[in-house]
This record gives structure tokens, C-alpha cells and sequence, in this order.
């Protein structure tokens, strides 16, 4: 799959599992890195080349940790700095966190319409007799496993009578014999596997298989509406974060209060301008923090699409 990527230039940015031995200490060296929030903190960092096993050739960066373990990651990018991958993929909760609060608050997941449409004959899809084979697989290999624990687990008494001893050894043959006869079953089921092609067209599937998809092309432009709209809160947040005493999560919050306040609209032609008064909120401390956002706002000199006129925000009466 990586170099499949690579071909389309794509570069992968992952955690290699099963690294191999440590490397020497002194190849690491002290780099000072941003991370996402802001915070400035210093990484251990080294690097070398790595091959992997289809002859690949990728990236390797190592952090080196206080307590001496070395947390590997894998790369296709051979033009970013090594610190700025790093903190890249060590950031990689903030874009779990994104994802879960758009879901959240802009029903990121929601169905936007039931229309179908067909899937492209070219598309990829797995192959049925691929899957079922699969199936079939892991459920016999999850039968053995069960088997090889009763196995494991007999035990004869410290003093057993000659009845038990042969019933022991029978049990054991027994399930012996089973687990002999699923083992023969798993390998040959997995040669059908490897027999088959993992990934058939569309066309090829039979027309039973055959499926519809849900119409992605307004799903696709509402979505990219969302993320444009979660950027700007982002932007916003980040300028409340200033003016607040605790974190990322107040800001957001407050951004949702604000717009959901009511706010009057009053646009002036001769001054070419349209102002946004909005209502005090609740809290006078909220309303200092959002007086400053709307300083900031207002610093931008941002003109009303498909106007002239220039955006001025306010807060209160005055």
C-alpha cells in the first residue's frame, strides 16, 4: 500500500509496531519542535534509511524518551524536517479530537440525503469468496484456539486412580485428534484463500453481490461546507484562547454561546459598512473575552460577500 501511494504521491506518515534493536544514543540529538497547541518543547530525535520488505525504501525517525524507549515512525515524505514529522504524527489525537467534536456539533455523520447511485465499474471491492473464505478461516482458527486452551488446561490429580489416567489420556487424544483435523482444515482453507483474488471490479462481482452506494456529491460539498465552518471556529478559538484563563474547550464552548445569541444587523450605505451588535451574554468575563475577539475581527477589515460593505462587530448597546 505504500508504495502504491507513493506512485500517486501520497506520502505515509505511520508508527512502525515491531521496530528492530535500539539504536546507539549518541545517534540522537536535542531538536526544539512546536507542538500543536502551541507549547515549544525539545525531542530527542534520530534518523536512518529502511528498506522494507517489497524493497521500499522509507524514512525511519526514532524519539529516544527519558526512560530510554524508542518510539519508531515510518515515512514516504523525504522533503519535510525530521522535527516537523515528528511532531506531525505525535499530534496525530488532535485530528482524532477534530473529528469527534464535528461529529459532535456538525453532525458530521449525518445522512443528507437516501438517494443511491451506482459504483463505478472500475472501482475495487473485496471479493465475496475472498471474504467468506476469510470468514471461515477465523472461525476455525478461533475453534482451535478454544480447543488448545481445554487442551493446555487437563491436569491429572497428584495421587489419580487408573480410571482417571485413562480417561485423561483419552480426552487428551481426543481433543489431540480435533485439534489435528482443524489445523489440516485452517491450511487448507488458506491455500483456497490465497488462491483467490483479494480485490475484484465491480463488474466481475456477481449480480447478487452486486450493491448500491449512498450519492456522495451533495454529502461531499456539505461536508466541505462544515470543515470550512469548523476552521473558522478554530481561528476563532485560538484568539479567545488568548483572552481566557483556561483552555482550547472554553473557547469553543463560548464560540457556540455567541452564536447562538441574538444579534441586530444594521448596514450603512454611506458609510459602506454593516454592523454586528450582538447581545451581552450572562457573564461579564465572557464579555470581556469576546470583546477582544471582536477586536481582532474587526482588525481584518472583511467585506460582506457580494457587497461593499465593510463588516464592523460590536458588543452591547454601545
Amino acid at each position: 500500500m505504500f508504495a502504491q501511494m507513493k506512485k500517486k504521491r501520497i506520502a505515509i506518515l505511520t508508527y512502525r509496531k515491531f521496530p528492530q534493536e535500539d539504536w546507539r544514543k549518541e545517534e540522537f540529538q536535542l531538536h526544539s519542535v512546536e507542538l500543536a497547541g502551541g507549547e515549544t518543547v525539545t525531542m530527542q530525535l534520530a534518523e536512518r534509511g529502511s528498506q522494507l520488505s517489497n524493497n521500499l525504501w522509507l524514512r525511519e525517525i526514532r524519539k529516544l524518551t527519558d526512560s530510554g524507549h524508542q518510539t519508531s515512525i515510518l515515512t514516504t515524505n523525504f522533503q519535510a524536517p525530521m522535527p516537523t514529522l515528528a511532531v506531525s504524527l505525535f499530534a496525530r489525537w488532535t485530528q482524532e479530537n477534530s473529528f469527534r467534536y464535528m461529529r459532535e456539533h456538525y453532525g458530521l455523520d449525518h445522512l443528507i440525503e437516501y438517494g443511491t447511485e451506482p459504483i463505478p465499474d472500475a472501482v475495487s471491492v473485496v471479493n465475496p469468496a475472498w471474504r467468506k473464505l476469510d470468514g471461515q478461516i477465523r472461525s476455525q482458527a478461533g475453534r482451535r484456539h478454544r480447543l488448545a486452551a481445554q487442551f493446555g488446561a487437563l491436569a491429572l490429580s497428584e495421587d489419580p486412580t487408573e480410571s482417571q489416567v485413562q480417561g485423561f489420556q483419552q480426552r487428551k487424544g481426543h481433543l489431540q485428534e480435533e485439534i489435528q483435523v482443524l489445523d489440516l482444515e485452517i491450511a487448507n482453507l488458506k491455500q483456497l484463500r490465497k488462491q483467490a483474488e483479494h480485490h475484484i471490479p465491480v463488474k466481475s462481482l456477481p449480480v447478487a453481490d452486486r450493491f448500491t452506494r449512498l450519492r456522495t456529491e451533495r454529502k461531499h460539498f456539505i461536508d466541505t461546507l462544515k470543515m470550512i465552518a469548523y476552521r473558522a471556529e478554530t481561528s476563532m478559538a485560538s484568539l479567545l484562547r488568548e483572552h481566557m484563563a483556561r483552555g482550547a474547550d472554553d473557547a469553543r464552548a463560548l464560540l457556540r454561546q455567541i452564536f447562538q445569541t441574538e444579534a441586530d444587523l444594521t448596514p450603512d450605505l454611506a458609510a459602506n459598512t454593516l454592523t454586528v451588535r450582538l447581545h451581552h451574554l450572562t457573564q461579564a468575563v465572557h464579555d470581556q473575552s469576546i470583546e477582544h475577539l471582536l477586536t481582532d475581527l474587526n482588525a481584518t477589515q472583511t467585506v460582506f460577500p457580494g457587497t461593499q460593505l465593510t463588516l464592523v462587530f460590536k458588543l452591547g448597546s454601545s
